[in-house]
């Protein structure tokens, strides 16, 4: 079988593959990452069946999945929503900062990986997946309730704090120091503030340069501005990702809309070309040795984040119950976390860092949306009854 045949062929029969796992997902209710991981450490190096051919295919549709993930999340906030949450919920933004990436970095250091690997470790275990959280937020039918704004706001902080750390990891993934390092944060603060000005100023403007009713020219338009300015935003290191959120950004009103619409589709096809692709770059025999530190990871930073929703949700005047659903819902991660550990790995920083990544995703994101069902268990409810008649006594009492 020649090369093209043989690459038609991977190619066809992965994509199968991954409609027959996301179709079990959907049946089942749960989010189809996991699975998707599991393919690509099943054909990849050291898998049941490594691909050869396809390869290069899935390299390159990883990079345009991520471009295409982060322009969809930019899709679905507007420039003064973005400023907004930014002022109403920057202590909560703090607080899972602190609660979330200081352990990640923690346990970098622990292991003797150094402070890059530390960098990159802090930055997946901070950042919840706002796919899979929106997709839970949808099973569970809440995107009414109370609590939703504060887990909307916790994952704009986060996805915003990314325009700012991906650059500096950049700089540091490749060893250039210091000052390159600082260098990359003022340009991407510079141009991530630039684009929001715009955004804010202009985004009308922006958006008046598409056809929002005509599908073709505003599937082919958006995704070329989308593509161009992530190119010309990797070139001065400020990340193509990055470059895309904030197209996304830009974008408001029916185009903003309808792109949404166009757009999801590619995203989830490419999305999922781009799981698939980290693990076919991961050993699975790499996993074991550091499946141990992973599920106490996992486990330490699910508390965290768990503990970052409960309190914002309290300091938003929400019950009991919706405390915990907030915590519990935001304890995913996913396409971030990915993107950080592809980023660091492809430099070279720390081998075990993919294993870890793919291991710790996994956990993540199979408990968060089982966790996020707890409070609707009969013996959860009543003992979070007891706990809100508690602190009413103790609140009356004082």
């Amino acid at each position: 079988m020649n090369e093209s045949t043989l690459l038609l062929v991977e190619v066809g029969a992965l994509l199968l593959g991954l409609g027959f796992l996301s179709r079990l997902a959907n049946r089942f209710g749960f989010s189809p990452i996991p699975l998707y991981l599991l393919a690509g450490l099943a054909f990849g190096d050291g898998g049941a069946i490594p691909l050869s051919a396809s390869e290069e295919f899935f390299e390159i549709g990883s990079e345009i999945g991520v471009i295409l993930l982060l322009a969809m999340l930019g899709l679905e906030y507007t420039a003064s929503e973005l400023v907004t949450n930014l002022k109403r919920s920057r202590a909560a933004g703090i607080t899972d900062a602190l609660l979330n990436a200081l352990p990640g970095a923690a346990f970098a250091l622990l292991l003797g990986w150094g402070p890059v690997a530390a960098v990159a470790l802090a930055g997946i275990t901070w950042v919840s997946s706002s796919g899979v959280i929106a997709k839970v937020l949808r099973d569970l039918k809440r995107l009414g309730n109370r609590e939703t704004p504060t887990i909307l706001s916790i994952l704009v902080i986060e996805d915003l704090a990314m325009a700012f750390y991906l650059p500096v990891l950049s700089a540091l993934v490749i060893g250039a120091g210091f000052l390159a390092g600082a260098t990359a944060l003022v340009i991407a603060v510079l141009v991530v503030s630039a684009i929001l000005f715009l955004a804010l100023r202009y985004g009308r403007v922006i958006s008046a340069l598409f056809a929002p009713h005509h599908a073709e020219s505003l599937l082919l338009g958006v995704l070329g501005l989308t593509m161009l300015v992530a190119g010309f935003a990797q070139q001065v290191s400020v990340s193509a990702a990055v470059g895309a959120f904030l197209v996304g950004i830009a974008l408001s009103g029916p185009v903003a809309h309808n792109a949404r619409q166009l757009l999801s589709p590619l995203r989830d096809l490419f999305a999922a070309v781009f799981f698939v692709f980290f693990g076919l770059a991961t050993d699975p025999s790499d996993i074991i040795p550091v499946l141990v530190p992973a599920t106490f990871l996992a486990v330490l930073t699910m508390s965290t984040k768990t503990l970052t929703g409960y309190r914002a949700a309290a300091r938003a005047g929400i019950g009991v119950p919706g405390r915990w659903r907030t915590g519990f819902t935001l304890i995913p991660r996913g396409e971030f976390s990915i993107v950080i550990a592809g980023l660091a790995v492809s430099a070279g920083v720390e081998p075990q860092l993919a294993p870890l990544a793919t291991a710790y995703v996994l956990i993540t994101v199979i408990s968060g949306p089982l966790l996020a069902r707890l409070p609707e268990a009969r013996w959860f409810r009543s003992a979070i009854g007891r706990q809100a008649a508690s602190e009413f006594a103790r609140r009356k009492a004082a």
